[in-house]
């Protein structure tokens, strides 16, 4: 098989391809074997018709687009591998030859991977990050353990606050009409999440449990469904329940509860050194992150739209991911929030584009200081999380090379090296700003 290369604007090119007769003859037989079990024709079982018979019959052209389809991708992957090229969208084909007894040629128009010009990456100046644990922040994480540790308590009378948990029927309609999601009974409802449409939950704070009551809200202009946007609805809400959170007390039965501790100063002071180890590692990544910023910021590279969009589709999964683990999906979450998936997609854009360029010019970095990754550094990197998991290292290598991710973990390695570069190269200058260090923090 012939195969050239050739760029013809930025991280555009053209693939030209030319695979063998023999190998067409091959995917010929191929196609006949496949469409001859279906083939009727006079006198013959199905499956059983003659070569000769089929193609005066149907004509040999007939299995051409089936050839097509078997040979032109493992071509196209055997000229991507001889031309060295790192294609980043599916290419645009245009079929220029095929038939018997001829050699198949194509092109293909290729978006590939594009090239990095460095600019300054060592010596880049990194902010210092400060690691203190306050008494304030020790406070917080106090309050947080009381909050995971709270149980949920029926509240006979009264009615529902900002933070209960309302356990709701409703039935919403637009213009008299039902529609598609506005319906649902025994719903658990956190009060204050703003998880449902604006104005809803702030009408159902004040009822009691057995109430009935309108609530009246306007689907937002954006909202994803179009014969609903802008709508005003009416929802009947019954409240069958309340639910409220009792927090513990804080003292030395608390810290029995939830830690080997006896004693509420023991359990303090262990999470206090949790914190700041947890903090060490946030001002550490807040410093890796700023070091890649700006050698990525110092370099030139110019992204395809493939490239971020792919990037945007790998985040929209993690999303859904995380949202499957919270018991929603996206679906409903767009739902909710009044969104569209386009919105959704719009809004992780930035950040899309921010991953590729940071992830590019880290591999050109590597390449240019030539960091590899050893089997020594496989090895450890694999002992480290069968402890984690609490697996044999075999059983995790297998896992890993059967799912084809000991490339993916190889290369991720290679990227913490570079980071481990920049920082180790890197000069600290002065603290960030109190406003960003908080941010950071949470």
């Amino acid at each position: 098989m012939k195969a050239t290369w050739e760029k013809i604007e930025k991280n555009l090119g053209v693939l030209d391809v030319e695979v063998e007769a023999d190998r067409v003859a091959a995917a010929l037989d191929k196609a006949f074997n496949k469409v001859v079990k279906k083939a009727n024709v006079p006198g013959f079982r199905k499956g059983k018709v003659p070569r000769p018979i089929f193609e005066a019959r149907y004509g040999v052209e007939s299995l051409y687009q089936d050839a097509i389809d078997i040979l032109l991708p493992e071509a196209y992957g055997e000229a991507v591998d001889q031309t060295e090229i790192f294609p980043v969208d599916r290419p645009e084909i245009d079929i220029e030859q095929f038939s018997k007894g001829e050699s198949f040629k194509f092109k293909a128009k290729v978006i590939v991977k594009p090239e990095v010009k460095l600019g300054d990456y060592k010596g880049v100046e990194v902010a210092a990050v400060t690691s203190e644990v306050t008494d304030e922040e020790l406070g917080q994480e106090l309050e947080r353990m009381q909050e995971r540790h709270a149980e949920l308590a029926v509240i006979e009378e009264g009615q529902a606050q900002s933070g209960d948990i309302a356990v709701i029927d409703f039935d919403g309609s637009v213009d008299g009409e039902p529609f598609e999601g506005g319906q649902a009974e025994r719903y658990s409802l956190e009060l204050g999440s703003n998880s449902f449409i604006p104005g809803f939950e702030e009408q159902v704070i004040g009822m009691a449990t057995g109430d009935f009551k309108d609530v009246e809200v306007t689907f937002p202009e954006t909202y994803h469904a179009e014969e609903l946007a802008g709508k005003a609805a009416v929802f009947k809400v019954k409240v069958h329940e309340i639910k409220r959170k009792q927090l513990p007390e804080l003292d030395d039965e608390f810290a029995k509860d939830v830690s080997e501790f006896d004693t509420l100063e023991e359990y303090k002071s262990d999470l206090k050194a949790q914190l700041l180890k947890r903090k060490e590692q946030e001002a550490q990544g807040v410093r890796e992150n700023e070091a890649v910023e700006k050698a990525a910021a110092n370099a030139e590279v110019e992204i395809p739209e493939a490239m971020i969009q792919s990037e945007v589709q790998n985040m929209m999964r993690d999303f859904d991911n995380r949202l499957r683990q919270q018991g929603m999906n996206i679906d409903m979450f767009l739902s909710f929030s009044g969104q569209s998936k386009s919105d959704l997609e719009n809004q992780m854009k930035d950040d899309a584009e921010k991953r590729v360029r940071n992830n590019l010019v880290l591999e050109q970095i590597a390449k240019e200081e030539n960091l590899e990754v050893s089997e020594e550094d496989i090895n450890e990197e694999l002992g480290n999380m069968a402890e984690t998991y609490k697996r044999p290292v075999d059983e995790i290598r297998s896992i890993l090379a059967s799912n084809g991710s000991l490339d993916s973990l190889r290369e991720e390695l290679v990227l913490r090296k570079t980071i481990d570069l920049l920082i180790e190269n890197s000069v600290e200058g002065p603290p960030a700003p109190k406003e960003e260090e908080t941010s950071t923090e949470e």
